[in-house]
């Protein structure tokens, strides 16, 4: 018997209800913000995403991709100190651009690099709460036009519980515990890119489908995604012959 496909509605209603699970249980800040980019994407059909988080220093780092081709275009963006990410991340405003072919001048280096990977469009979110902006999420699209209003609050709105679930009230008020956090998660995300590395030389794959090898291990496994890079590393698991398929 063929299962009912999801509607957007009930994508949308399952993602808030996700995120506000993360008010009230323990949740590992890299894998909600993985699975928050993931579900923007399919949810507002955009085809790439990237989350970027400010270090303890304010300077933005690329915690979380959907691809490698997205990856590459954000680092080349932080590298260029320019583009409408770091805009929507200085004003504290989204950024949209609905072709970035005719509008991007004023990011020579971000437009070249997104077209270079097929990316047409882009649409910037900032991570935000009470005037304390806290990185971005950016989703690319291989086709021209600007997210319409409504998709805009949506990503905005899932934004905005995401960040509330990474500081949440008894955070907030101390800054070193954000700090903390915020820096456990670019760790994590060195982290993992080196247990990418690992599994797509030993399984002799590509680092989009060593990735998904690693989420699906934690996932089936109610693990963090942290340790089980850290696992994959030190060579205490072996993902190949014990994912699930």
């Amino acid at each position: 018997m063929m299962m009912p496909t999801e509607t957007r509605e009930s994508k949308l209603s399952a993602a808030f209800v996700k995120l506000a699970d993360t008010l009230v249980t323990e949740f590992d800040v890299v894998d909600l913000l993985h699975w928050l980019v993931g579900q923007c994407t399919d949810i507002l059909d955009t085809q790439a995403g990237g989350l970027m988080l400010a270090d303890p220093t304010g300077q933005l780092q690329l915690v979380a991709s959907t691809s490698e081709e997205a990856e590459l275009v954000e680092i080349f963006q932080l590298a260029a100190g320019e583009g409408p990410c770091l805009d929507c991340f200085r004003t504290g405003t989204p950024v949209t651009v609905g072709n970035i072919e005719a509008d991007g001048g004023a990011w020579p280096t971000f437009s070249t690099e997104a077209l270079k990977f097929g990316f047409r469009s882009i649409h910037a979110t900032p991570l935000r709460l009470r005037g304390q902006i806290i990185g971005t999420m950016n989703l690319f699209s291989h086709h021209t036009g600007a997210l319409v209003s409504e998709d805009i609050a949506v990503a905005q709105a899932l934004a905005d519980v995401a960040t509330i679930g990474i500081l949440q009230e008894r955070n907030i008020r101390n800054a070193n515990v954000v700090a903390e956090q915020l820096q456990r998660a670019l760790d994590s995300r060195i982290l993992i890119e080196q247990a990418k590395g690992v599994l797509a030389t030993t399984m002799n794959t590509t680092m989009n489908h060593a990735f998904a090898i690693m989420r699906t291990y934690a996932r089936d496994r109610n693990l963090p995604l942290r340790q089980v890079a850290d696992d994959i590393i030190a060579r205490r698991i072996d993902v190949r012959k014990r994912t699930s398929s």
